[in-house]
């Protein structure tokens, strides 16, 4: 069962995150954080009665800076910052990124650091613990001064505008609001633009994505021992050794992964003794290319989970010196970086295991049936899944490059360099997503192979992984409509079904 989240100075981890926008587990304020945010508001109300001048209080936005703002006007400003800033377009983010958008910037305010009342927190807890969410376009945010279009439309649900979802159904922000027992937020002075202002929808994005990866790298180790055993393969690619005298992390932890989870297996011992000298790259430096990739996984995490705790607002208030300061916290630049070199990462995952479906479906190179099927010919088995992981592959290639290396200028040429980094966190996602679907593909493709094979048993680790899949998609005797089959190895994946009965086999893998 989740547990609850708390909200405070502690860090949030990647496993809290998940918790919250995948689980369901509730979120509540700590009572020290509680004090931190009513000291911060207390002081501004203090600034605002003294007649000081507060960037995004009493002045305006962006290029807009040097307009200033009445008392009487204040309010409204930040009201009008949401709906101006609510332009976003394209399809709406998934429930657990617009969750997780909600739940980042939540925390964000828990610091104390923005302008913002208690209030505007217990709303977004309010309506993440109703399993409520915002509408927000996926499109439109240049991540710099944060993401301040799709958090526009994420404050629009607060104060009863906008659109959301519950239970399913799509609503308008009052009647949602109603459905879960709230009333419109009221806006004070600086609390719209310290709802918007700040990088949780790119940092949203990327944590989903680090997770699904960190997981997914897992899965590959499993899916390459499989398909090395059909492929005869060797372990001595996995000997310690090699790996200590090139000591990347990453690269230990795949090899032992897969030494363990080929462990016992009959059919390497049965051609131990065989005249092939090497395997191919794809076998043999499995170890090399998965490790390279986990490390830049676990560098993408750090940095997520960084900017997880971080305060992202401007201005930012420092109560115990009594400091308003204006900075750029907001720049999504170590994000964008990150996700960047995370995507070439994850697409070079999907880039070996497809090689490794080729060698299992051409006959010419694995000495199994063709396509993996009996009869061929009259059945085409698994030729076009082989097409299928080639096409998720060639696009990873068009999504790996790098959103970070542009910037258009904004407001006026205030803005004048931008990270797009909730563009590479989309398309970080997307290679994800692809990689996920490839992997299927090759888990299933070793397993059809095991079966045609031979009679021999396999790794510890591999079997358990065989008999997961064998229990959901039987073997193809004859051609059968594969999407479902692929569909299905991918939820298996998710679910974690197959990691967790291989772990029950040789240990947790690393």
């Amino acid at each position: 069962m989740c547990r609850i989240v708390t909200l405070d100075r502690n860090p949030m981890t990647m496993e809290d995150f998940n918790n919250v926008v995948r689980c369901g587990a509730r979120v509540k304020l700590s009572d020290h954080a509680r004090a931190q945010v009513a000291r911060t508001s207390r002081l501004i109300d203090q600034w605002m009665k003294k007649g000081r001048t507060i960037y995004g209080v009493t002045t305006g936005f962006g290029a807009l800076s040097d307009v200033s703002i009445s008392r009487e006007d204040a309010d409204q400003l930040q009201i009008n910052i949401l709906m101006s800033h609510a332009a976003g377009v394209g399809a709406p983010l998934d429930e657990p990124a617009a969750r997780g958008v909600m739940l980042l910037r939540a925390k964000e305010l828990s610091l104390g650091h923005a302008c913002a009342r208690v209030a505007s927190i217990d709303q977004l807890i309010a309506l993440l613990n109703s399993g409520a969410y915002p509408l927000i376009p996926e499109k439109g945010s240049v991540g710099a001064s944060g993401d301040l279009c799709p958090m526009a439309h994420m404050a629009l649900l607060l104060i009863g505008m906008g659109e959301g979802f519950l239970n399913g159904e799509r609503m308008a922000g009052n009647d949602l609001l109603q459905a879960c027992g709230l009333a419109p937020l009221r806006l004070e002075p600086g609390e719209g633009l310290a709802l918007v202002n700040g990088t949780q929808v790119m940092t949203a994005i990327g944590a989903l994505a680090v997770h699904d990866a960190l997981h997914l790298a897992k899965l590959i180790d499993i899916s390459a021992a499989m398909s090395l055993e059909v492929l005869m393969g060797s372990r001595t690619e996995f000997d310690a050794r090699i790996q200590q005298v090139r000591p990347h992390p990453g690269q230990a932890a795949a090899a032992d992964n897969m030494l363990r989870l080929t462990r016992h297996s009959e059919i390497i011992s049965s051609h131990k003794d065989c005249k092939r000298i090497q395997d191919a790259y794809t076998l043999r430096c499995s170890p090399q290319v998965h490790g390279a990739s986990y490390d830049a996984i676990r560098y993408a995490e750090r940095v997520i989970e960084t900017e997880m705790n971080a305060a992202t607002n401007n201005p930012l208030v420092f109560n115990d010196s009594e400091d308003v300061l204006l900075g750029g916290n907001f720049h999504g630049q170590p994000v964008a970086l990150a996700l960047d070199f995370m995507t070439i990462a994850v697409a070079e995952l999907a880039n070996i295991a497809e090689r490794r479906i080729e060698r299992l479906v051409n006959p010419m190179l694995s000495g199994l049936p063709a396509f993996l099927v009996k009869d061929g010919g009259l059945n085409s088995g698994f030729m076009i899944a082989q097409y299928t992981a080639a096409a998720l592959v060639s696009e990873n290639k068009v999504l790996a490059h790098p959103a970070s290396v542009d910037s258009i200028p904004t407001s006026a040429n205030k803005e004048d360099h931008v990270s797009m980094g909730t563009i590479a966190a989309r398309k970080c996602r997307d290679v994800v997503g692809n990689a996920e679907h490839v992997v299927a593909i090759e888990l299933l493709c070793a397993a059809q192979a095991l079966d045609l094979f031979t009679n021999l048993k396999p790794g510890n680790g591999t079997m358990a992984a065989y008999n997961v899949i064998r229990k959901h998609v039987p073997y193809l005797d004859r051609d059968r409509v594969l999407a479902d089959d692929i569909a299905t190895a991918r939820a298996l994946m998710s679910s974690g079904a197959i990691v967790e009965a291989v772990e029950k086999a040789v240990g947790k893998l690393r």
